[in-house]
């Protein structure tokens, strides 16, 4: 009865333990790190005007947390380059003081040709390789165009969300976190993403939240879909009402800091303009940001 009775208590005792662990977890002050989408220097970057060296040295002289490094600016995409090409990335970004935030690539799991989603679906897997190598915590994927050949949405959304669960186990085996895009594709309402979200059901699956990709109430969307959220793409502009507005970041912040947050907020740039000016100009604006909200 002595040995049940301290088991029983033990058991209690740790309940306890984990009970105050988690609502110590969700009681700490929101922490964010900066970050750059590499997709801002697509032009450069496509063009061989920049490489990722390059990229790299100007995070680092625009003191950059980290940096989000899209495999598409990777040499030989979407094949995966060398260990020693990914090795010699990882360590350049830790000389210079970065860390890798996230890669990304292109995937279609929308397509109805099953052969083809299974193109996609190992694109996925071998850059979650690549993602460990790197040291790199999440990849990003998209969901696919909207063109759905004529198919019910209900019929598409079973193919992509059993397309993302084997990709989420998949990053699971690698610890590395798999994360969709709303872009304004397949998915363009915040409703949209979490139901995928949601029926993917791992802990290994999350949004990258893009602001810029909502196109009615951007803001509120934000504040529904953050709870999902394990990284971002913060944008110069977004959509209310379909009227592309300059991104109120102050609202933004307040926003992110009342969610409880922690983690990367990747910028990215887009449109005209040199990215070597515009870039630094839009840190600076979210820099700001946060320090109105004691970041």
């Amino acid at each position: 009865m002595k040995l049940i009775s301290f088991t029983i208590i033990f058991v209690f005792f740790l309940i306890g333990i984990f009970q105050v662990q988690s609502k110590s977890f969700e009681k700490l002050p929101v922490k964010l790190k900066t970050s750059l989408n590499a997709y801002s220097f697509n032009s450069p970057l496509t063009k061989g005007e920049m490489n990722l060296d390059q990229l790299l040295e100007f995070c680092a002289v625009n003191q950059f947390d980290a940096v989000d490094i899209t495999a598409y600016y990777f040499p030989g995409y979407p094949e995966v380059p060398s260990d020693e090409y990914l090795y010699h990335i990882k360590q350049k970004a830790f000389l210079l003081g970065l860390e890798i935030s996230g890669t990304g690539v292109r995937n279609d799991f929308t397509d109805p040709d099953q052969a083809k989603r299974k193109v996609s679906v190992e694109l996925v897997k071998k850059w979650i390789v690549a993602a460990e190598k790197l040291g790199a915590p999440v990849i990003r994927v998209f969901s696919g165009t909207d063109d759905t050949k004529g198919l019910p949405r209900e019929k598409v959304v079973d193919y992509l969300v059993a397309d993302f669960k084997e990709c989420a186990e998949f990053g699971k085996a690698h610890g590395v976190v798999v994360a969709i895009q709303n872009h304004n594709d397949f998915i363009k309402t915040a409703d949209q993403a979490i139901e995928v979200i949601k029926r993917v059901n791992s802990d290994w699956f999350g949004l990258i939240l893009d602001i810029g990709s909502f196109r009615t109430d951007p803001y509120k969307e934000i504040a529904q879909t953050i709870p999902y959220t394990v990284n971002w793409q913060l944008k110069e502009t977004l959509f209310v009402n379909g009227v592309e507005q300059k991104t109120d970041l102050d609202r933004l912040m307040k926003i992110i800091k009342e969610s409880g947050y922690r983690g990367y907020l990747p910028i990215e740039t887009l449109g005209e303009g040199d990215p070597k000016v515009k870039v630094p100009l839009f840190l600076n604006e979210v820099r700001e940001a946060m320090r109105k909200v004691g970041e």
